[in-house]
C-alpha cells in the first residue's frame, strides 16, 4: 500500500469520530462532507493539505483549545524505537495542522510535538517553529537530546536536518551552529541505531553545505574517547566523501 492510500474516505470517517470525542461541538457530518469523495485524485501531501483545510474550518478557532483536544487523540506511546510509520501514520494530518498553524503559539506547539513524536514523527512540524524561533526551539532540543525517550532524542536531531526529505531546506544548523553542535554532541554516542542514523544524516548534509564545520565537529568529538556508535555515525556522515 502506498502512503497516500491510508488517507481515504474511511480514514476521514474514523478521524471525524475521533475528533467528535474530543470536541463536543465538532460538526462531524460537515467535516466529512467537505472531504469524502475528493481525495482519490490527490497525491500524499495534497491529501494532507486538503484535510487540514477542513480542520481549519471545523476545529475550535482557539489554537490552544484545538491542541489540547489533539493531546487527547494521541493514544499510547510506541513501545519500540521504530514503528511510527506502521502504527502512527493516522496522525500525520494532525502534525500537518501543527506545521501550518504552529506559530500561533509556538510553545504550546512544541510541547505537543514532544508528545506527538512518541507516537508519530514531528520532524516536519517542528521546522516551522525553528524558522521563526530558532534559538528558543534549539535550546529546548538541546534538552530533548538528553531525554530518556528515544523518539524525543531522534526528533532533536531529525528536526534540524538541513535537507530533510519531503521538506524545504532549513539552514538552522548553519545559522545556530553552536546549538546544533551541542545537540549532535549529546547524541554522538546514542545506543539506538534509530538515533544514530539521524545524527549521521545530519553530518552527511552538513558536509554538503559546510564541510569545514563537519570536520570541526568531528575533531571536537575526537578529543574524547570514542564509541562504536560514534564511529558508525562518523562513517555514515562521511559516506559520500572521497
Amino acid at each position: 500500500m502506498k502512503h497516500k492510500d491510508h488517507y481515504d474516505d474511511q480514514y476521514i470517517v474514523d478521524l471525524a469520530a475521533k475528533l467528535s470525542d474530543v470536541f463536543p461541538q465538532f460538526d462531524a457530518a460537515g467535516f466529512s462532507e467537505e472531504i469524502i469523495g475528493k481525495l482519490e485524485d490527490k497525491e500524499l501531501f495534497d491529501r494532507f493539505d486538503f484535510i487540514v483545510d477542513a480542520l481549519d474550518k471545523y476545529v475550535p478557532e482557539d489554537y490552544s483549545e484545538t491542541i489540547q483536544g489533539f493531546h487527547q487523540l494521541l493514544g499510547p506511546e510506541l513501545t519500540s524505537a521504530e514503528g511510527m510509520f506502521n502504527f502512527g501514520w493516522w496522525l500525520w494530518p494532525i502534525g500537518r495542522y501543527v506545521e501550518r498553524n504552529g506559530n500561533q503559539d509556538w510553545q504550546v506547539s512544541l510541547a505537543f510535538l514532544k508528545e506527538l513524536t512518541k507516537r508519530f514523527t514531528g520532524e516536519y512540524a517542528i521546522r516551522t517553529l525553528l524558522k521563526e524561533h530558532p534559538q528558543e526551539v534549539m535550546d529546548e532540543l538541546i534538552i530533548w537530546s538528553k531525554d530518556d525517550n528515544v523518539h524525543v532524542r531522534r526528533l532533536a536531531s531529525e528536526g534540524v536536518r538541513i535537507r530533510l526529505p519531503w521538506s524545504q531546506k532549513l539552514p538552522v544548523a548553519l545559522d545556530e551552529f553552536d546549538r546544533f553542535s551541542e545537540i549532535m554532541t549529546n547524541l554522538k554516542d546514542d545506543p539506538e541505531k534509530f538515533v544514530q542514523k539521524s545524527v549521521g544524516n545530519n553530518l552527511n548534509e552538513l558536509y554538503k553545505d559546510a564541510p569545514d564545520k563537519a570536520e570541526f565537529l568531528i575533531a571536537q568529538w575526537r578529543k574524547t574517547p570514542s564509541t562504536k556508535a560514534q564511529e558508525w555515525i562518523i562513517k555514515h556522515g562521511r559516506r559520500n566523501q572521497k
